[in-house]
């Protein structure tokens, strides 16, 4: 295993970049010698290498955070929120290197990793405080002689699986609730992406977490999942990925009837109304759909726009489009970065070519034109209609389809029209129309004209098929507390039921 000099030599601290697992407050390499390598996606170089833990290791982290949960719960509140405000104050310090270690390993444009860098640590200090309001509840009594009350405890061990997508927000989002709670953590994150998190271990014990409250594993996700999902011990899982391994983990999961929390796919409608201005709507939903060069579950998928104000709207995207820039994420001026890896490029392709095999017109897109294999050039496609995979998948790719629809019972049947239900948007001055949209769309989030719709103070989720749980919030902390009842009678007192 062997530094990066690429890497390495863009941070001003470069003990930022770790090849080891963080484990009990050490840094771990694998029992089994196996390791792989990180790419930088958009030029395909090796940046760095990562260990593949053994099973045997996997538990370790977890016998760590079950020997560091005793002190941890019993710490005050206000003496967590000061540990975890410390590791705020760091993550806002180290922000350019921390952005750097992302755009590297997951491509995104450096004005837009460092956003997430301020947008992850928000989350840290925003829990740092709710921790302090976990209040419990008095109980008027129906028993004579009785106090009768709630506490709001720790479950206890918590594991976080975390995407490549927003490789740093992610976990914060995660494991600062868990940890303002009173939870110790074991996160895994994506292997494309492990050095955010790596880094992230690194602050948190600058911060003086203690050693064994965060823990990062690597290794073979389904093995890592597996074992994690197993143990007993682990009381909390919370997953953000896809539908398909949400539902696998909820399986694995229901054997020791865990704390579940699910952040899964998203099919988000952009909906246009007829009263909208067609080149403001337009300028909305090319920065809806194109936001992490479309890799993000909030990415607007499916846009439905009123027939009297279609070919406007197209004619607006197409010309905001081509002004988007696409290139490597370090250099000035790019607006897309490149997809992950090139199997994402392949489900593109095949997602636009089955569109325009049923009958989808190519608007704009033109692939010759990409500046490495990694890349995908911004694609706008007409006509599309739901026996289309562009329609029915989530695409987590720039490729935006439009739908022209005549009133708005046939546009909310449409936008309802999926198994997910994360997120919408619906642009429209009406305040009737907006009214119906709000009540009617089957989602956990609706934004009504704001493309921006996430923060701290947010209860994110979805309903259908799209999650379980909200992140963020009032509500974000309580997937890992438990409610206790109490109550207290006076002694001498004869208890009845």
């Amino acid at each position: 295993m062997k530094l990066s000099n690429t890497l390495t030599a863009q941070l001003d601290d470069p003990r930022l970049f770790r090849q080891h697992a963080y484990v009990n407050g050490k840094w771990t390499h694998g029992d089994g010698g196996r390791e792989e390598t990180v790419y930088d996606p958009a030029t395909g170089e090796a940046i760095g290498y990562i260990p593949w833990l053994e099973a045997h290791q996997i538990r370790e982290a977890v016998d760590a955070a079950d020997a560091a949960f005793a002190h941890w719960r019993a710490l005050r509140a206000d003496e967590r929120c000061e540990r975890l405000l410390a590791w705020y104050d760091l993550l806002q310090a180290n922000r350019e290197d921390l952005a750097t270690i992302m755009t590297l390993e997951q491509g995104k444009p450096l004005p837009d990793a460092r956003g997430e860098v301020e947008y992850g640590a928000s989350f840290v200090r925003w829990f740092a405080e709710e921790g302090k309001r976990t209040f419990g509840e008095t109980i008027p009594s129906h028993i004579p002689n009785a106090a009768l009350g709630t506490l709001k405890e720790p479950v206890g061990i918590a594991a976080l699986i975390t995407p490549w997508n927003f490789p740093l927000a992610m976990i914060t989002r995660k494991a600062a609730a868990a940890m303002a709670a009173g939870c110790t953590v074991v996160v895994k994150p994506a292997g494309e992406t492990p050095f955010s998190a790596l880094a992230l271990a690194e602050l948190a014990e600058r911060a003086g977490i203690p050693a064994g409250v965060f823990n990062v594993v690597l290794g073979e996700p389904a093995e890592v999942s597996k074992i994690l999902c197993a143990e007993e011990r682990v009381k909390a899982l919370s997953f953000t990925g896809s539908t398909r391994v949400g539902r696998l983990l909820l399986e694995q999961s229901a054997s020791t009837v865990k704390r579940v929390s699910l952040e899964l796919g998203g099919n988000a409608p952009f909906i246009v109304g007829p009263d909208m201005d067609p080149k403001e709507a337009a300028l909305a939903a090319v920065a809806a759909k194109f936001q992490t060069a479309g890799q993000d579950c909030l990415a607007a998928n499916r846009i439905l726009v009123h027939e009297s104000i279609h070919d406007e709207f197209v004619e607006h995207f197409a010309e905001r489009m081509a002004a988007l820039t696409v290139g490597n994420g370090l250099e000035s001026e790019i607006d897309l970065g490149p997809l992950i890896h090139r199997q994402a490029v392949d489900k593109a392709a095949a997602i636009v070519d089955d569109a325009i095999s049923r009958g989808a017109t190519l608007v704009a897109g033109d692939q010759t034109q990409a500046p490495g294999e990694n890349f995908f050039m911004p694609v706008l496609l007409t006509g599309v209609t739901p026996q289309m995979k562009v329609w029915r998948e989530e695409n987590f790719a720039p490729v935006a389809g439009v739908t022209a629809y005549r009133d708005d019972d046939e546009v909310i049947a449409m936008a309802n029209d999926t198994e997910y239900g994360l997120a919408a948007y619906v642009y429209t001055h009406d305040i009737r129309r907006i009214w119906k949209l709000l009540r009617a769309l089957e989602y956990g989030m609706v934004s009504v004209n704001s493309v921006k719709m996430t923060g701290p103070p947010v209860p994110f989720g979805g309903v259908k098929q799209s999650g379980l749980g909200r992140e963020g919030g009032i509500t974000g902390i309580d997937e890992y507390l438990e409610t206790k009842y109490y109550c207290l009678g006076a002694l001498g007192s004869v208890s009845g039921s």
